[in-house]
């Protein structure tokens, strides 16, 4: 396939840098956007006379076949083009003749990899984005389910106070929902300008009509300066911050699924489907989804690390380090859908033990916070009714006994305050449901 800049060249690329500089390997992921962005840019060369009509259509036709082959599967990319744009654009040289070469009038692939790269990513974010309702929607029934499945709090990884499973697990809709919003936001913003137009830095002298472009394409404008329509990543980098604070909740979670499922905790077990065994431990169930999870969350904040660093040393307008942002943000999109499919239906089917939450909660002096409220309710200052609590857990532990099993004495020895209903207000239920007004489920 020839070079599209053979002209100024006397000698053929070497292989090796052929190889080197190629990115059909990767960015063949973006023909659907190529062939729309090219569709949108022959449309406009016709009606703006500055390709004849006649030509205009037969572009569009061959691109419309084009797709619907790769579609298909009849037709198949070729490794040793550079890109998908030159693939593409020598496919249909080939299948409608002359016309097809007139198709990269008033265009550079500058303006027109970073238009692919915006509609690519705006489809694959949206796409994301619905994997995040599926998550929302698996967890609201776990949450209605387990209103009243009590489990301790933790601070510190210490049991600190009591709550519902449902409080924890609201929690965590929240975080993906935060993150539906902040990716929905970040596609948004990258759909506001489009570069098509922008030329290879400079714009065009052809009279072009890019708010045409920009139309057809679904931006609401095209970009104001061609300089940054051509050197702006800063969309991608928002994209892979988006992506990459996904997994940090998503690896927050899956850290407590890995503790929960461990004999020391059980609270949870993992269906069969969603877990593995040892090579030679024949007791073994391991939360291996949960721990891939975690550890794939590394591969997309060094996504996002690399086109930071990428992109920090770059001077105005494009350079072929931009190349390398496509491989960082494909696997980040990558990484990102893939966990999520994986971790959504593991959550579905696995099964909670109620029991063993609530068993838990009754141990570490959870409610030693709403003894000390039930003093301070009673005329007590906070510190003094903090002290005489601190006090009483200690008497507990030297007695082998817990707050709900210390007798009434022992608490009159501390303070007069104390009187029988000091259980009531300490009981387990009661000190969740006190505060359950603050915790709704969200819709």
């Amino acid at each position: 396939m020839e070079k599209l800049w053979a002209g100024r060249f006397s000698k053929e690329t070497d292989k090796k840098v052929n190889d080197f500089n190629s990115s059909i390997k990767f960015d063949w992921r973006m023909w659907r956007e190529d062939i729309q962005g090219s569709i949108a840019h022959a449309k406009m060369l016709g009606a703006c006379k500055i390709i004849p009509q006649a030509d205009s259509e037969k572009i569009v036709a061959g691109l419309e076949g084009i797709h619907n082959d790769i579609e298909s599967g009849k037709l198949h990319f070729d490794e040793n083009a550079e890109d998908i744009h030159t693939f593409i654009e020598a496919e249909l040289t080939a299948r409608i003749g002359e016309a097809g070469k007139k198709l990269h009038t008033a265009r550079s692939r500058n303006d027109q990899v970073a238009t692919d790269l915006r509609l690519y990513l705006k489809r694959e974010a949206d796409e994301i984005s619905r994997l995040l309702l599926e998550l929302k929607d698996t967890l609201l029934p776990l949450i209605e389910k387990h209103e009243n499945t009590i489990m301790p709090g933790y601070t510190h990884l210490q049991r600190a106070q009591p709550i519902t499973f449902a409080n924890h697990l609201i929690t965590y809709v929240l975080m993906f929902m935060g993150d539906k919003t902040r990716l929905d936001f970040a596609a948004s913003i990258m759909m506001i300008d489009c570069p098509l137009g922008s030329g290879a830095l400079a714009g065009t002298t052809y009279p072009i009509d890019r708010k045409m472009t920009a139309e057809l394409l679904g931006f609401n404008f095209p970009s104001g300066n061609t300089l940054d329509g051509v050197s702006d990543r800063d969309f991608v980098i928002e994209i892979a911050s988006a992506l990459a604070i996904i997994m940090m909740h998503l690896s927050r979670f899956s850290e407590e699924i890995i503790l929960w499922c461990s004999w020391e905790f059980k609270f949870i077990e993992l269906d069969d489907a969603y877990a593995t065994g040892s090579s030679i431990m024949p007791q073994k169930k391991n939360p291996d989804v949960a721990e891939l999870v975690r550890g794939k969350a590394a591969r997309v904040f060094g996504d996002l690390q690399t086109l930071l660093v990428m992109m920090k040393g770059l001077p105005l307008a494009y350079n072929k380090d931009m190349q390398e942002d496509k491989e960082a943000i494909f696997d980040a999109v990558d990484t990102v859908k893939m966990c999520l499919e994986a971790f959504t239906p593991m959550l579905a089917t696995m099964k909670v033990n109620v029991e063993n939450m609530r068993a838990a909660a009754a141990k570490g002096f959870i409610n030693a916070t709403d003894c000390a409220d039930y003093l301070v309710k009673k005329g007590l200052a906070f510190r003094d009714a903090y002290k005489i609590t601190g006090e009483l857990v200690a008497l507990c532990i030297e007695k082998n006994v817990d707050l709900e099993t210390l007798p009434l004495e022992d608490y009159k020895e501390k303070s007069g305050l104390f009187e029988n209903d000091i259980y009531e207000e300490i009981k387990l239920e009661n000190c969740v449901y006190k505060r359950k007004e603050n915790n709704e489920i969200p819709t």
